[in-house]
């Protein structure tokens, strides 16, 4: 590979960067189809850009013949559906320019790089890229930008107290951990406050370190905490909460993890672990740890049961304390 080569995948890797794209398009594969796109082939300058009309296997191709980069056809969709699309949503390339009305998915689509974008693009390297690029960006909201917006507006609201609410990643985890909040903690530990709320965009969702500190327990960025922790200020409990769509129960590993993590708490501590149904807590009844509580949110009126030693449960009913327990097998 020569230097021009080289050069040109790294100039237009930055450039993606400079432009917005999410980070899933920093990537080598994108900065190729920028490259096709505007035909800039080794030993040419940025200056003399073009705007070709080119398919995704056209682009394969051309990668493979000028950069010697090979893709095997079975990644086109890929291409297509990782970086093209991407593309045309941040307005870097236009789609079926020559006939709009081109079926979509039609073997004979075709992109091409937008106007403005290659006017831009043609000054980079230059004293005027700068500039250009302040001024384009300010005209043009960034892809990144216009996802981080969507995520925001479908951001799952929860509800912590009278006028006060927090958002969360959107997802079934978010969702779950919303229905503890909002069905579990009323029904079973009623008048308990919030503590801490994970999230799969931001650990730190919400957190009253302060609250969870005059308790003995302080926790740094590296404590491995459980999805949501309640204070039951009625019994002085803590709820560790851990919410499993996928993996993740209290088993034996974690409530060991959990009792380290919370071994100054003055408060007493209760581990829960909350499936979204019964089908996904049938996955997982055998790795739960005894001594720990399950609640399934598709029946959130339902009694708590309570893994205890050998095969029973205790079960803990709503709006009682959770000390008023009686004995079933898990059978029954």
């Amino acid at each position: 590979m020569t230097t021009n080569e080289h050069n040109h995948i790294e100039e237009a890797y930055q450039i993606l960067i400079s432009l917005g794209l999410p980070r899933a398009q920093h990537n080598e594969r994108s900065a190729l189809c920028l490259l096709a796109l505007l035909n800039l082939t080794p030993g040419k300058t940025w200056v003399q850009a073009e705007n070709p009309l080119m398919g995704i296997t056209p682009i394969m191709d051309w990668s493979r013949e000028h950069y010697d980069k090979k893709y095997a056809p079975n990644t086109r969709e890929t291409f297509r559906r990782q970086t093209m699309h991407q593309f045309v949503d941040a307005g870097i390339a236009l789609y079926n320019p020559d006939k709009p009305s081109r079926p979509v998915n039609s073997p004979k689509a075709v992109y091409q790089i937008a106007p403005t974008v290659l006017t831009l693009l043609c000054s980079s390297g230059s004293p005027e890229w700068h500039d250009r690029l302040t001024t384009y960006l300010s005209q043009n909201q960034t892809l990144a930008a216009q996802y981080a917006m969507e995520r925001e507006q479908n951001r799952v609201p929860i509800q912590i107290a009278l006028g006060k609410e927090i958002t969360l990643s959107p997802g079934e985890h978010s969702d779950l951990i919303r229905a503890i909040v909002e069905d579990f903690a009323p029904r079973f530990a009623p008048g308990s406050v919030l503590v801490y709320a994970g999230d799969t965009g931001e650990k730190w969702a919400y957190f009253d370190a302060v609250l969870l500190a005059e308790m003995g327990v302080n926790v740094d960025s590296h404590g491995k905490m459980p999805d949501v922790v309640l204070h039951f200020v009625e019994r002085n409990w803590l709820l560790l909460v851990e919410s499993v769509t996928s993996h993740g129960p209290v088993d034996g590993k974690r409530h060991a993890e959990l009792a380290k993590l919370f071994a100054g708490s003055t408060a007493g501590l209760v581990y829960v672990t909350a499936f979204p149904n019964r089908g996904i807590m049938s996955r997982y009844l055998s790795e739960i740890a005894w001594e720990t509580e399950v609640w399934v949110a598709d029946a959130p009126s339902h009694p708590i049961i309570s893994m205890a030693c050998g095969f029973s449960a205790r079960i803990m009913r709503p709006n009682k304390s959770l000390d008023e327990r009686t004995i079933r097998a898990i059978g029954e």
